[in-house]
Order: structure tokens, then C-alpha cells, then sequence
């Protein structure tokens, strides 16, 4: 790394410290300013910021090893989940917001109130806040390692008494956060290399996102989104110039994978559409469609509900949904694909290769490329683009952590048994020591990963069993929460069974039979036991008016017992039509630009191309009619 680079990349730090250090003061003043702004959010704010904890520094890996391995159909796993954004704008944000909520885990016990639901705020913020955070953000962080390692070589930077102690240290506690294997002779030192550059950036990530809390992470998640951008595209266009261009690149996709031997042809590997894509079968499609319900956040359960609830209006709510899922779905999958396509002609696969060795090795080239096509200020812009796209993950996490241990473990559970009320600066401080122990343990899970597809793939198994509950008590009001409870213990007594029991082979029968059990469970329960109270029903949907089949509870309100069912068919209309817009943009656009193999039914690509694109843009003004028309007073 040049001084140029040092340079780009420390006037990004410089510039995350100095925000933190001017929000501290309003951040100070209570939980409300910690971890939601003050209910001060734009949409345009919070959607950027949902988009950049996305972003992720993880998440560009990802889609590389995705493409080496299953073509760009593999990205439909990505993709599908503008269905789950989608359903928040459009149905469920203005409801979070309502809620007047700080934590998911607290919404549960206004949801339900009675007897479970004070067992399940505890278990939730336990579980979603320890064990399920901690683990996504370790994920990160793994990745942060990959990034690193060709760049931040602490070795040669750091006096050589400093260094060596840390490398014992790794040593001694078998620390070895990097891609050389144990034979290396630069293993340990790679290692050392890496735990710093991971220390240093978490620490910098925890320092403001401690100090100024949430309005923090959101400012600086604007400004890191629009660097990961900009650096992205300068790296898609130096990838695809180093392939020859655009239309040599494509023609040489052909002949590499159209050799004799290769498992993907070159249709496969550019195929959208399932027709021609690589090693497709109707079960993974049907996983495929099902993953954006099947999944932990499919009601936008985490931060991506926080970002809701942060909003100053319903109105603005709405809007950040569709903000995050047009910049997470269309813009970003249209600067990474070309990337993710040139990395294989330029770092070709290794045939010896196989299994998660080769994902890992795939998932490294992202950063390879980064470091051997890039000239000196181009390379620490990147840098700075995929260092700030790993600070508005950590600090997203770290936050949202840190709001369940705070909110709902310290003050609704230690505080309440220890009869007293704490001031608003302590709940803070509570909050800043959280980000620290949930740093630590993310660090300490980190250690045991080795591939960032597998491990997010597990992170989705995990998750699988509560998604369609978690949408279930927005729109039905007979579930309970002995239900939602069962849904999180049959999900987390199934997954072991499936992972030991069901091969590798079938992971989509496990997502299949951990979401179809799980969901049988909770709803099974839910009507075995007694109904939440109706006075707790009434209470609830006064307060948040939730869409759906809530007519008796309705009619009790005393409104029309059809409101909320015809709330929710407007609100669906609205994902669909958006959700079509999307995905017909992100077709056209997509296969215009890389010349992608059209489907089966309609092999002239041209005609493809102008349907798709036609049909998006001709969507656009219905899902705004439907979903943007105004039904609150507080739009």
C-alpha cells in the first residue's frame, strides 16, 4: 500500500471519528436518541443506511464465490429478498413505526402481553440479540480479514519487538484469522497481520458508533455507501478493461467455459432466467422462491425495522424500504456482476480445487483483483470503499446488539428485579459497554469460520424456522406468543438433527423441512393455547392499525370489520407490481449490459431486453399509487 493509499484511507477514519466525537452529546441523552435518532430519520436517510449495513464487506465475496460456482441465477438467493424489503415498505413499516417500540424483542411483548410474552422478549433479545448478531457479525469480520491481508502488513509497518509479541499471542491461543494454510512460513505472521487490521478497524467502527449511537452509524453509512459506490464502479470498469471490454469479455466467457470438460457452459453461467441456468431443479427453485419468507428478517425483524422505526413519519418509513431495496436489488447487482464475471477470466479456476476450498479461493479473488489490477489511489480508494462498507455492518450490529441488552435484558429484566429506575445517561453507558462484549464474542466466533457462503448459508438455516411467524403475527391475530416461542425452539432443535442427518446435497430440503415443521409448530400452538386477551388485542391494534385478518379485533375497535383485509390486499397489490418492476429492470438492464442468454420461450434477446425493461418502467407508477396513497393521519 502506497502513501497515496495511507492517505485516501485515513482521511475516511479521520472523518468516522470526528462525527462520532459531534454526535456524543445528543446520542448522551437517552435510549430514544441512542438508538433511534430521536425518531428524526428521512427516508432517504434511513434507506441509504439499510442499504449500506448490506453492503457489507462480506457481501461483494459473496457474490463472487455465488457466480464461480452457479452462474448469476445463483443470485436470485440474493435477489428474492426485495420481496421481504418490499413487504415491509409496502405492509409493515409504518406499523413498526407505530409500535413506538426501541427493540423487535419489545414489540413482541406488546404484541402478545400476557403470561408469554414477557419469556419471549428475554429469549428473543437473548437469541437475536446474542447468539444470531453475534455470529452475522462475525461473519463480517471474517471477511474483513480476506480483505486485508494483501494490503495491511502490520509486519513491515510495526516495530519488530511489538509484532513478534503479538504473533505469540496468536500462537499461543491458535488465532489464525488467514487464507495461507498452516504449512505456510507466512501463516502465523498472516495471521498477526490480520487480528490487528481486524482489531483496528473494530475498534474504530466501535469508537463511533459508541460515542453518537445510531444518528452516528446513519451518517456515516451515507457517506460509506456513496464511497463503496463510486469505488465499485471504478473497479468494474479497470476488471472489465483488464478482459478486454465488455463485448471481449463476454466472448471470452464463451470459449472458457465452453471447452470440453468445463461443468457450466457459457449460457449457463449468464442465464436470469431458470431455463437454461446451471444445476437447476424444482426444489431449489422452490427454495429459491421461498427464501425471502423462510428467513429471520422477513418482516424486517433486526435493524432493518430499527431504521423504520427511526423514521419521523409513516410516509418516510415506507420510502426508506423502497430507497434500500432499489439501491440493494437493481443498482448494486449491476456494478458487481460485471466484477464478479471478469474475475474469472482474470483469475481463472483452479481445476484441483473442490468443495468449500474452492468457494474460498473464488471469494478471494474479489480481493485479489482489488490488489493486482488497481493502481496507487485507485487500490486505497477501493480500500476505503471496503473498509467503509465493513464499518456500516459492524457498527449496524453493534448498535442493534446493543439495543436488546440494554432495552430489554438490563432495563425491562435486571432493573425491574433489582426495583429501580435507571436515569436515561446510565441506559446509555449500558449500551456502550454492550458494543464491547459484543465485539468480543463476534471476534471469538469468527476464529471457528472458515468459508463466508457456508457460513452465511448457515446463518439462513438458523433462521429459517421463524420467518413466516414473525409475518404470521402481523397479519393473523391468533397467533400467540407460546406459538412464536415454538417456532424459535423447534427451529433451534430441528437444525442440529437436519445438518447431522441430511447431507450437504439436499440443504434445500433442510431450509424446506425446518421452515415447514417450525411453522406447523407455532400455529399448532397457537391454537391449542388461549387467545391473547381481547382487551390486549383492542389496545394493540388501535396503536399500530396492523393489515390482514384482524376483522373481529377490528370490529371491537369499532371499525369496519373489512379495513385491515382490504389495507393488506392494497399493500400486497403494491409488492407485487414493485417487485415485478424490480426484477424486469434488473433483467433488462442486466442482460443489455452483458449480453446475458435470454430464456427458452424468447430467444431473441433484443425483444427480452425491451420487454423487460418496458414492462419495469410501465410498473412504476402503479406500485407508487398503491403503495405511497395516504391512510394515516400521521403520514
Amino acid at each position: 500500500m502506497t502513501i497515496i493509499d495511507a492517505l485516501v484511507v485515513a482521511a475516511f477514519l479521520l472523518y468516522v471519528v470526528v462525527v462520532g466525537l459531534g454526535d456524543r452529546r445528543e446520542a448522551s441523552a437517552g435510549p430514544e436518541q441512542y438508538f433511534l435518532a430521536g425518531r428524526s430519520l428521512n427516508g432517504w436517510q434511513a434507506g441509504i443506511s439499510m442499504a449500506a449495513t448490506q453492503f457489507a464487506a462480506d457481501t461483494p465475496l459473496l457474490v463472487t464465490g455465488l457466480v464461480a460456482v452457479g452462474g448469476i441465477f445463483a443470485l436470485w438467493r440474493l435477489w428474492i429478498y426485495a420481496l421481504a424489503f418490499l413487504l415491509m415498505a409496502f405492509v409493515l413499516a409504518a406499523c413498526w413505526r407505530r409500535s413506538g417500540v426501541l427493540t423487535d424483542a419489545e414489540f413482541a411483548e406488546l404484541r402478545y402481553g400476557g403470561r408469554g410474552a414477557a419469556p419471549l422478549r428475554l429469549f428473543k433479545a437473548l437469541y437475536f440479540g446474542t447468539i444470531f448478531n453475534c455470529f452475522a457479525l462475525a461473519i463480517v469480520l471474517l471477511a474483513a480479514t480476506r480483505i486485508a491481508e494483501p494490503f495491511l502488513l502490520w509486519h513491515e509497518w510495526l516495530p519488530g519487538a511489538l509484532f513478534e509479541s503479538v504473533e505469540r499471542l496468536v500462537r499461543r491461543i491458535d488465532f489464525a484469522p488467514t487464507m495461507a494454510p498452516p504449512g505456510d512460513p507466512q501463516h502465523w505472521v498472516k495471521a498477526a497481520d490480520n487480528t490487528i487490521s481486524v482489531l483496528f478497524i473494530a475498534l474504530i467502527t466501535l469508537f463511533y458508533s459508541t460515542l453518537g449511537g445510531l444518528r452516528s452509524v446513519v451518517k456515516t453509512d451515507v457517506v460509506q455507501f456513496a464511497i463503496m459506490m463510486v469505488a465499485s464502479i471504478i473497479y468494474a470498469i479497470v476488471v472489465v478493461y483488464e478482459a478486454g471490454g465488455l463485448q471481449t469479455m463476454i466472448a471470452r466467457l464463451g470459449d472458457s467455459f465452453g471447452a470440453s470438460g468445463a461443468a457450466m457452459n457459457a449460457s449457463q453461467l449468464l442465464a436470469f432466467t431458470p431455463s437454461v441456468a446451471y444445476d437447476v431443479s424444482a426444489l431449489l427453485l422452490a427454495v429459491v422462491f421461498l427464501q425471502w419468507l423462510i428467513q429471520v428478517n422477513a418482516d424486517g425483524t433486526g435493524y432493518l425495522a430499527q431504521r423504520a422505526m427511526a423514521c419521523r413519519s409513516d410516509h418516510e418509513a415506507r420510502r426508506a424500504a423502497v430507497v434500500f431495496t432499489f439501491a440493494q436489488v437493481l443498482l448494486r447487482s449491476l456494478v458487481w456482476l460485471p466484477i464478479a464475471l471478469g474475475l474469472l477470466l482474470l483469475f481463472p479456476p483452479d481445476g484441483a480445487l473442490g468443495g468449500e476450498a474452492y468457494v474460498a479461493a473464488r471469494e478471494n479473488t474479489f480481493v485479489r483483483g482489488i490488489s493486482e489490477t488497481l493502481p496507487a489511489g485507485l487500490k486505497g480508494l477501493m480500500l476505503t470503499g471496503m473498509i467503509a462498507a465493513l464499518a456500516s455492518t459492524v457498527d449496524t450490529h453493534l448498535n442493534w446488539g446493543s439495543s436488546y441488552w440494554t432495552n430489554d435484558i438490563y432495563l425491562r429484566f435486571g432493573c425491574r428485579f433489582l426495583q429501580r429506575q435507571p436515569k436515561p445517561r446510565e441506559l446509555v453507558w449500558v449500551a456502550r459497554l454492550s458494543n464491547v462484549l459484543i465485539l468480543a464474542i463476534a471476534l471469538t466466533i469468527m476464529a471457528q469460520l472458515d468459508s463466508i457462503k457456508v457460513a452465511w448459508e448457515s446463518s439462513l438455516l438458523l433462521g429459517a424456522g421463524v420467518g413466516i411467524v414473525l409475518v404470521l403475527r402481523w397479519l393473523w391475530w391468533r397467533i400467540t406468543a407460546w406459538g412464536e416461542l415454538a417456532a424459535i425452539a423447534g427451529s433451534a432443535l430441528l437444525v442440529p438433527l437436519a445438518l447431522i442427518f441430511i447431507p450437504d446435497e439436499l440443504a434445500a430440503v433442510r431450509m424446506l423441512l425446518v421452515a415447514v415443521c417450525s411453522t406447523a409448530a407455532a400455529i399448532g400452538v397457537s391454537l391449542w393455547f388461549q387467545p391473547v386477551s381481547p382487551g390486549a388485542l383492542v389496545d394493540f391494534y388501535r396503536r399500530v392499525r396492523p393489515p390482514g385478518f384482524w376483522g373481529p379485533v377490528a370490529r371491537a375497535s369499532g371499525e369496519p370489520e373489512q379495513t385491515p383485509l382490504t389495507e393488506l390486499e392494497r399493500g400486497a397489490a403494491a409488492v407485487v407490481l414493485a417487485a415485478a418492476s424490480t426484477f424486469c429492470l434488473l433483467i433488462g438492464l442486466g442482460t443489455w449490459l452483458l449480453q446475458a442468454t435470454p430464456p427458452l420461450w424468447l430467444p431473441e434477446r433484443n425483444v427480452w431486453i425491451v420487454l423487460n425493461l418496458t414492462l419495469g418502467f410501465a410498473l412504476v407508477p402503479l406500485w407508487l399509487q398503491l403503495g405511497f396513497r395516504s391512510s394515516s393521519p400521521s403520514d
